[in-house]
């Protein structure tokens, strides 16, 4: 079903079975694929894609007892132009995509969540809501983002690495005032299956191994292994950020 009241642009492809609700926008040149749901007010940029059974500005849900997730007004979601998401995602209400952004397959992305341009946001990932993430981020297969991160311009995040915010493991109410993810500073990078306590923050072009444990600040230019994580060499010359012809064109 098409709401009388949305706003699609005549070049927009759209598949079978969508349902579209009231002021959503799509701009000119989108394909939506099958079975897509597109909640009120979203707006969609130019040229973007959307693949089949994707939910677009759904509204978060609070739980009796979450911690986190607020009841309160959001603004619409953004999809930027030129954006694709892949099949089988949720992007809530409240979340900004800006230009150029992959979300892979079964990606979850929440409420007021920002993505900078060019950033990927691989299959099966889970970005929690309060969460920005820069420019250039690769953020690989079935890594978990949990609420409050920050993450730079130009970082990696490998498969299956664990943010955490919370270190009193969901007891007493004192918890609450401590909640903070990490934050990776620019061009960070994280190896696979490495976990992030809550409030750590990766230097600069700072390198944690796989299967690191990570419980204390990284300085810039570290390579971090370990569990817990200790400081083992400097990250070589050759792969600081500023010595990679992406970044040098940016």
């Amino acid at each position: 079903m098409i709401s009388e009241f949305a706003e699609i642009h005549d070049s927009v492809e759209l598949g079978h079975n969508i349902e579209i609700e009231e002021n959503v926008v799509i701009e000119e040149k989108v394909k939506i694929g099958n079975n897509v749901v597109i909640k009120k007010d979203t707006i969609i940029k130019k040229g973007s894609i959307i693949a089949d059974n994707s939910v677009l500005g759904k509204k978060p849900f609070k739980a009796s007892n979450s911690a986190v997730t607020q009841e309160k007004e959001l603004e619409p979601l953004v999809i930027g132009e030129y954006v694709t998401i892949g099949a089988n995602c949720v992007i809530y209400r409240g979340a900004k995509l800006n230009n150029f952004v992959f979300v892979g397959d079964l990606a979850s992305i929440r409420e007021e969540v920002e993505i900078g341009e060019y950033t990927i946001i691989g299959r099966g990932v889970a970005v929690e809501n309060q969460t920005k993430i820069g420019k250039k981020v690769k953020i690989e297969t079935n890594a978990y983002i949990t609420a409050l991160s920050i993450i730079e311009d130009y970082c990696f995040v490998a498969p299956e690495v664990t943010f955490t915010n919370d270190n009193f493991l969901g007891r007493t109410e004192e918890r609450k005032k401590y909640f903070k993810g990490a934050i990776l500073r620019k061009g960070a990078r994280i190896g696979a299956n490495s976990t992030l306590l809550p409030g750590i923050e990766i230097g600069e072009d700072a390198l944690v191994a796989a299967g690191s444990v990570v419980t204390k600040n990284v300085p810039a230019k570290k390579i971090v292994i370990g569990s817990p994580a200790m400081v083992y060499k400097d990250v070589p010359q050759d792969q600081l950020l500023e010595n990679q012809s992406y970044y040098k064109k940016l």
